[in-house]
């Protein structure tokens, strides 16, 4: 679903979450069903205000850094995050 933070995994091994994540921009609803690896993503957050904040990040310039694509140009830095209880 749009605005639901999950877990990156590297290279579709199903146990290699770590610091990564992303935020899912639109209802992927493919990424709710178990992969080919029998593995699905872990969502363990959502955007509750901010979606605009959202969009406005994926509208920076990117481009290649390190051998990964679509890496933003200048850092995209989260300065707040805050824990919702409910």
């Amino acid at each position: 679903k749009r605005g639901t933070i999950a877990m990156a995994r590297i290279g579709g091994d199903p146990n290699s979450g770590t610091a990564q994540f992303f935020i899912n921009l639109a209802d992927n609803g493919f990424l709710d069903q178990a992969q080919p690896d029998g593995a699905a993503y872990a969502v363990f957050g959502k955007v509750a205000e901010g979606l605009d904040v959202v969009d406005a990040i994926r509208g920076v310039a990117t481009g290649n850094k390190g051998g990964h694509a679509d890496v933003p140009v200048e850092p995209v830095m989260i300065e707040k995050v805050e824990l919702l209880e409910g």
